[in-house]
C-alpha cells in the first residue's frame, strides 16, 4: 500500500485546475461520444460542438484517437484525485474500500462524468500504445483494492477470499452503474452508494466461527 501511495504523490494531478480551452474541449468532446457513440462521432461533429472549425480543433489534438485518450487520460485524472487521493490516507482498510467505493459511485453518478464513463463504455476502442496507457493507469487501481484487501484479510476485518476477486466483484458493482443509473430515477446516488457498500462488504464479513472460506 506504501509503494502505491509513494508513487500516486509523485504525479501531480492538473486536470482539475481552472478550465483552459483544451480542458472544455474535452468535456464538450465526450459529451458529445456519450451520446452518439465514439465510431458515430465524426472531428467535424466535434469542432463544431466546440465553436472550432476543423482546421481549428486540429490546432489542439492531432487525430481523433489521440482526442480520445486524452479525455480518457482527464477522466482517470478526476477519478484519481477525487476517489484515490480522498481515501489513501485511512488507516483501516475496510474503511478506506468502504469510502473508495462511496466516492467512485459519486463520480460515476452525481452530474453524469462523460469524462469517467467513456473510459468503461469506449474501454476495447484505443489500440497499441495508447491502449496500453490506459490499462496501465487502470490496473493501479486494480492494485490498490487487492492490496487494501489483502490487509484486510489478515487483520481478519474481512473473510478469507482471493483479494482479486473481491477486488473485481467491487469494480464489476460500481462500474456497471453508468448502464442503469438515471439521475431522476427513483433512487438517489447517495443511496445507490450506501446500498452498494452494505450488500459489498455485508458479503466480504468474516464468516461465523473463524475467517474460513
Amino acid at each position: 500500500m506504501r509503494t502505491w501511495i509513494l508513487w500516486f504523490r509523485s504525479h501531480t494531478v492538473t486536470a482539475l485546475a481552472p478550465k483552459d480551452r483544451r480542458s472544455e474541449i474535452l468535456e464538450r468532446a465526450a459529451r458529445l461520444i456519450c451520446e452518439r457513440g465514439y465510431g458515430s462521432t465524426s472531428i467535424q461533429d466535434i469542432a463544431e460542438a466546440c465553436g472550432l472549425t476543423k482546421a481549428g480543433l486540429y490546432h489542439h489534438i492531432r487525430s481523433k484517437e489521440q482526442l480520445l485518450v486524452e479525455i480518457m487520460h482527464y477522466g482517470m485524472d478526476r477519478f484519481e484525485a477525487q476517489v484515490l487521493a480522498e481515501v489513501e490516507g485511512i488507516v483501516d482498510p475496510v474503511e478506506r474500500l468502504k469510502a473508495c467505493m462511496r466516492r467512485n459511485i459519486l463520480l460515476v453518478t452525481s452530474g453524469w462524468s462523460k469524462e469517467v464513463t467513456i473510459i468503461l463504455h469506449e474501454h476495447n476502442t484505443l489500440t497499441g500504445d495508447l491502449a496500453l496507457q490506459i490499462n496501465q493507469r487502470k490496473k493501479r487501481y486494480v492494485h490498490f483494492l487487492e492490496s487494501a484487501i489483502t490487509e484486510a484479510i489478515a487483520l481478519g476485518r474481512i473473510r478469507d477470499i482471493n483479494p482479486t476477486v473481491a477486488a473485481f466483484a467491487f469494480l464489476g458493482m460500481v462500474l456497471w452503474i453508468y448502464k442503469w443509473f438515471r439521475p431522476d430515477g427513483a433512487l438517489s446516488e447517495d443511496v445507490v452508494a450506501e446500498q452498494m457498500v452494505d450488500v459489498l462488504f455485508g458479503g466480504l464479513l468474516p464468516l461465523e466461527g473463524g475467517r474460513g472460506r
